[in-house]
């Protein structure tokens, strides 16, 4: 036995059995002799063993410790990948739209999450509250004002221009 079989045998649980139904090389023939193929789409599939592997990514786990609490919450109704309905409460001024997602703080942990806004069930009342960065009517910066506006937020300095543009924008 060469070190390349023993290698195929580790990463295929050690069994060499050839399923008769589908010839997938793991297959395990149990104490009746009965074959128990891990191919879920083969004849002999074991649905027991398939299910210890399925059931990890069947659905999501949310945290239910920490001690965040948002003062102004927000709950979002959030249909998962998996179409499982969750319940979010997030602090509303944390909350923050960034291309099609919404990202925010959210309890219980105070993590930051990412949601897909197409997966919202109530996304019109969560658009409704968001914080909002510019007055109504009032027209949003240009690339310019942009760029001095994030410039100055992320390395905490300031210049007359970042001034003026803030006295324009105070809420950005």
């Amino acid at each position: 036995m060469g070190l390349l079989d023993f290698l195929k045998s580790l990463l295929s649980g050690g069994s060499k059995l050839q399923c008769p139904g589908c010839g997938t090389i793991g297959a395990q023939q149990d104490t009746q002799g009965r074959i128990r193929c891990k191919n879920p789409s083969c004849q002999y599939f074991d649905a027991r063993s398939g299910a210890r592997a399925t059931q990890s990514r069947n659905g999501t786990t949310v945290p239910t410790q920490g001690n965040f609490r948002p003062t102004d919450p927000l709950t979002i109704r959030y249909r998962n990948f998996a179409g499982q309905e969750r319940s979010f409460v997030a602090e509303r001024e944390s909350l923050v739209r960034k291309r099609n997602h919404l990202v925010g703080q959210v309890a219980p942990t105070g993590a930051k999450i990412a949601l897909s806004r197409d997966r919202i069930q109530n996304l019109s009342d969560v658009e409704a509250r968001l914080p909002q960065r510019v007055e109504p009517g009032q027209d949003w910066p240009s690339p310019r004002e942009r760029q001095v506006l994030s410039y100055h937020k992320k390395h905490g300095s300031t210049s007359p221009l970042y001034e003026k543009v803030r006295a324009k924008y105070p809420n950005w």
